[in-house]
């Protein structure tokens, strides 16, 4: 999926909202747990109730990877179910990858086209050659982390390493590297006073802004700062639709949810 075809979706459902597919089994309805996949009953009855409202899903694959390979089947169908019924939806694999040249290649491969998801999630530590193989690859989209909403990004991000604040040297870092037209960033809807700082260095690329809902994040502030000419954010929420119920009408609770960000969302690009 190209950059122009998410925002054509994006004008197109008057939405730039992203849900998350965190599935924990401790969380979703008991009655689920009777199925053969409780996960992909989950994910596939909140994909049918909000498909229409969103523009992208982003499975966390931690909440897969945990159920071993039961789990990651259960990632696959997803996936699956997705491209086939909806492959105008942006799929992202939050999966935080990275690590040196030949090991990236492979993850890239896994992501990209085993699995076959638009974008993975990558951590920039390692540099340049954990980042690249991931950029290498044609029509898909490599999310780095660059400023998160967790209280630990102070540790590291916003420390000033020669007059410059680390999360800063990054992404002007980043913008050197091959394929970095292919880059997106992650940017915590918590740091939303940072979004200016930010715009000024990559003014033209997509962020992916997690933390609106549940971890406090404020929509208007995200997009007063950080949207630009063709929008450029997606805007992730997760526990906020997925468990809005844990009872039989979880997922229309969810698409409650989920209509009530996007009924902000086209006001704002109004």
């Amino acid at each position: 999926m190209t950059t122009q075809q998410l925002v054509s979706e994006i004008k197109k459902k008057k939405s730039f909202l992203c849900i998350g597919l965190d599935v924990d089994l401790n969380k979703i309805p008991k009655h689920l747990l009777k199925e053969e996949d409780p996960i992909f009953a989950f994910n596939k009855a909140i994909i049918d109730a909000t498909h229409h409202l969103c523009v992208a899903y982003k499975p966390n694959t931690a909440f897969y990877e945990a159920y071993g390979i039961k789990g990651w089947k259960a990632l696959e169908k997803t996936i699956e179910y997705l491209n086939k019924n909806h492959p105008n939806i942006f799929t992202i694999a939050d999966a935080k990858r990275g690590d040196i040249g030949n090991t990236s290649t492979m993850y890239a491969k896994a992501f990209f086209e085993d699995l076959a998801f638009d974008s993975v999630t990558v951590a920039p530590y390692m540099g340049k050659d954990s980042v690249e193989p991931f950029l290498a690859f044609k029509d898909k989209h490599t999310i780095m982390l660059a400023l998160t909403s967790n209280t630990g990004a102070f540790d590291f991000q916003t420390k000033e390493v020669g007059n410059q604040e680390l999360y800063k040297h990054v992404l002007e870092t980043s913008k050197g590297w091959q394929n970095s037209e292919n880059l997106m960033y992650v940017v915590g809807a918590t740091k939303a006073e940072y979004l200016a700082d930010i715009r000024a260095i990559i003014p033209d690329s997509f962020l992916l802004v997690p933390g609106v809902g549940a971890q406090g994040g404020n929509l208007q502030d995200v997009c007063k700062y950080g949207m630009n000419d063709q929008i450029g954010l997606l805007i992730n929420s997760s526990r906020g639709i997925i468990y809005a119920s844990n009872h039989e009408d979880f997922a229309e609770k969810a698409a409650t949810q989920a209509e009530s960000l996007q009924k902000q969302m086209e006001i704002i690009l109004q």
